[in-house]
């Protein structure tokens, strides 16, 4: 027996990675009892996030086999993989790897225990050639608890007699066991003193190193397989303390893998039989709209109710480390409202009202939601997004539409409309960012998530009594949708001629521009060099613009968006082998380099199969159904083997040594959730024979009834310097001011108080309804709480 070394030398390791986000498998077990999630990729397990959903403790645990005649095979490297659910919507998975040159099989079962804080593998090892004494096979297991690779602790210990592999970070513990005994087991230190090292250098782990701490580590152990044991149970447990940690891995053995795999399937089974009968087989041989519900099921954090990650997966995450601590295991509030729409389209409103509440507990007292968020409303970026300040009204609307959000239960959530409503009263029309989570100003996405959200809180608060503050939003909404097309509205005059087009919507037109698009502005392009980081304006274009179509402002045969879907269509789509798919705008950075290597703050970005999903919305929503059928078969194509939705596709040809391969996910996330509550979205709305989500109330105002705009609206976010004849000006402010104003000059003047909205802003509306054109208003303010005046005049001209 080989003597114990005390400490693995080489502290603290190389520097931490994180693994491969293009996932073929995620899992949990629908149970409080246990707050645990996997991953899968490459044929192993990757990231296990403990005890919450945005908490990953695990970068990966894989097995490595070899031969004392010098054979090392890495099953995430040097096999053919095949993952498979046990059935149907139960993400609970078969995997095979079988070694590329033939040697040998492993069949594994992965799922996690129902009861207790443990993920469980049952691994079969088969000798293909030679026989079972010919072989070790060695498990290595690389702690990152509490999304950090660096400064964790492994050792080596032992528990009711059991020797256990344990690791610790930031008062997190994990316990590894197997119902085998270890032939060998190593703490050690990523790149110097780890298993891997050992492995590859002499097959087998002859320095048995107790502890390694502080570091970038790494746990290793041979399985005692035999002829007459080629299988093992493998349990990973988790909890506050080593002997927690231990308890549980231990318990879950004891139970054993199968009730814990009857339990796991019961829950998942009693979960989809509850939903709509969507039910549809693709090319994958696998039921799409099963993945996708399981995929919004199993992002779900198990002890806070409606809250949901956009994603468990770190994009390009084996080039990231500890500086991303996110990943995109965060809550977008954007992405949970999508996702909300899933479940609620599947038939889980349950889970929708969750969601509903949970935005209600995390909103700012400002009335706006962060950017993104940790799982307990702690905010993690600080943009502003003003559609994520729209998007929960949307879901409060569609659920009481839907007969879910009766009047008592209803009231619950008036305070977080009202404070949202006027959150975008006083900051919108622009927004600090648009849905991309990159550049100011006009969006047309934004814009109608904007209006639509205002004409939702209205028809809310009007349920309410508060007919005063509806009517104050439905004439901002009116105001703002008149003026779509002035903000948004341009094209560079090469392109319009060649596409026989009067112009088109721009991705973002600046926060100046407060009257009309200027053709001659530049728009940011992050994410790219610095030769490349501007563009004129008008040349940018994306599909955001449909969105006027799918919140219902614009009809669908509007000369505006049919002119837009030439532009976007010309510059933005690329014919995959699965059909069209969509990128993100024009100059789009987001994405691998054209070298296939990992996007590092730079790139180019790939195409948005959720961009697909969009596109047949637009379809179905002009009478188009076969366009849109054809168009979910391509979003369902552009899934992984698994059936899971990547955030990008490859564009490119081949390039098998960066794993990408043409119209096959990239490096990206993947599950994106948004991606699949968009498929579940479109199955409903080829069901329903309508877009599911679209809000009925701008329909009905702009596109049946073709409501105008009796004033324009001048704000300190907002400062237009002109307006049209026959409107009424309208000052809208933070704070309670008497507007001294004149229409000659200041040959005379006007005090005129403001009037509180009842939405935290105040008004006051200037009657210049009846000055001619070529006339101007100038005006100031005196604040009556801090006794000041302004100290500046502004002036609007009459006549555009």
């Amino acid at each position: 027996m080989r003597a114990a070394l005390d400490f693995a030398p080489g502290a603290p390791g190389i520097d931490a990675r994180w693994t491969s986000s293009a996932k073929n498998g995620v899992g949990t077990a629908l149970s409080k009892t246990s707050p645990v999630w996997f991953t899968l990729s490459h044929g192993i397990l990757n990231e296990v996030y403990y005890p919450r959903i945005d908490s990953a403790c695990t970068r990966d645990l894989g097995l490595v086999v070899t031969r004392d005649d010098g054979y090392f095979s890495e099953e995430k490297r040097d096999c053919t993989s095949v993952t498979r659910p046990f059935e149907s919507g139960i993400p609970a998975f078969q995997i095979t790897n079988t070694a590329t040159d033939g040697s040998y099989r492993i069949e594994k079962q992965v799922i996690t225990d129902p009861a207790r804080a443990c993920v469980l593998q049952q691994v079969s090892f088969s000798p293909l050639k030679g026989k079972m004494g010919d072989y070790r096979v060695s498990l290595l297991l690389a702690p990152h608890l509490v999304n950090a690779g660096n400064l964790n602790s492994a050792w080596i210990g032992e528990y009711e007699g059991r020797q256990i592999l344990f690791a610790t970070g930031r008062s997190r513990y994990l316990a590894l066991i197997c119902d085998l005994p270890w032939r060998a087991a190593s703490a050690g230190f990523v790149g110097v003193s780890d298993g891997w090292q050992q492995l590859r250098r002499v097959g087998r782990i002859i320095e048995e190193y107790q502890r390694a701490d502080d570091g970038n580590v790494s746990l290793a152990a041979e399985i005692d397989f035999s002829e007459a044991h080629d299988t093992a149970t493998l349990a990973l447990g988790f909890g506050q303390t080593e002997y927690e940690a231990a308890a549980c891995a231990v318990a879950s053995l004891k139970s054993g893998f199968r009730h814990a795999h009857d339990g796991y399937v019961a829950n998942w089974r009693s979960w989809q039989d509850s939903l709509e009968g969507l039910d549809r087989d693709t090319h994958h041989g696998v039921n799409s709209y099963r993945v996708s519900t399981a995929v919004l099921a199993a992002h779900r954090a198990a002890d806070r109710p409606g809250a949901v990650v956009a994603s468990l997966s770190i994009p390009w995450g084996a080039s990231k480390g500890d500086d991303d601590l996110g990943g995109y295991h965060l809550i977008w509030p954007r992405d949970l409202v999508e996702a909300a729409g899933g479940f609620l389209a599947a038939g889980d409103h349950e889970e929708a009202l969750a969601i509903l509440d949970y935005l209600r507990q995390v909103q700012q007292p400002s009335g706006r939601w962060p950017q993104n968020l940790w799982l307990d409303g702690k905010p993690y970026w600080p943009g502003v997004q003003m559609d994520e300040c729209a998007f929960p009204i949307l879901l409060a609307d569609m659920l009481h539409r839907h007969g879910h959000l009766d009047h008592a239960a209803r009231a619950d959530y008036m305070p977080m409309i009202r404070s949202a409503s006027a959150y975008i009263l006083a900051n919108g029309p622009t927004t600090g960012e648009d849905r991309w989570e990159e550049d100011a100003g006009y969006s047309p996405f934004t814009l109608a998530v904007e209006i639509a959200a205002l004409l939702a809180a209205a028809d809310l608060l009007d349920m309410e009594g508060d007919a005063a503050q509806a009517t104050h939003l439905r004439q901002t909404a009116d105001c703002w949708n008149e003026q779509i097309e002035r903000w948004t509205f341009a094209g560079d005059p090469t392109l319009c001629s060649e596409l026989d087009i009067s112009g088109h919507y721009v991705r973002i037109a600046s926060p100046g521009t407060t009257d009309a698009v200027q053709p001659s502005g530049t728009t940011p392009i992050l994410n790219q060099t610095p030769d490349r980081a501007f563009l004129p304006t008008s040349d940018v274009i994306s599909p955001d613009a449909l969105a006027l179509v799918r919140f219902g402002l614009r009809a669908p045969d509007d000369p505006h968006i049919v002119a837009t879907v030439k532009a976007i269509d010309h510059c933005l789509r690329a014919d995959l082998p699965q059909g069209p798919v969509w990128y993100r705008y024009t100059g789009d950075g987001y994405g691998e380099h054209p070298d296939g290597t990992a996007f590092d703050g730079t790139g180019q970005g790939r195409p948005w199969p959720l961009l697909t999903g969009e596109r047949a919305h637009y379809e179905l929503a002009a009478g188009r159904r076969g366009a849109a059928e054809a168009l979910l078969t391509t979003m369902e194509k552009s899934a992984g083997q698994s059936g899971l939705f990547p955030e990008q596709v490859w564009d490119q040809p081949d390039l098998p040594d960066r794993e990408l391969f043409y119209g096959h996910p990239s490096g990206s996330a993947m599950p994106l959730v948004w991606a699949h509550a968009e498929h579940i979205k479109l199955l409903r709305s080829l069901a329903d024979g309508s877009v599911f989500d679209m809000p009925p109330q701008g329909v009905e105002r702009y596109i049946r009834n073709k409501t105008p705009s009796h004033l324009r609206i001048w704000c300190f976010n907002n400062k237009i310097s002109a307006m049209p004849t026959g409107k009424v000006l309208r000052l809208e402010l933070a704070d309670d001011a008497i507007v001294h104003w004149s229409t000659d000059g200041w040959a005379t003047t006007t005090d005129t108080s403001t009037m509180a909205s009842g939405l935290s802003t105040h008004f006051a509306d200037l009657p210049v309804q009846d000055m001619a054109a070529g006339g101007t208003i100038v005006f100031t303010f005196y604040w009556r709480d801090a006794g000041v005046w302004e100290n500046e005049n502004f002036t609007v001209r009459l006549g555009e």
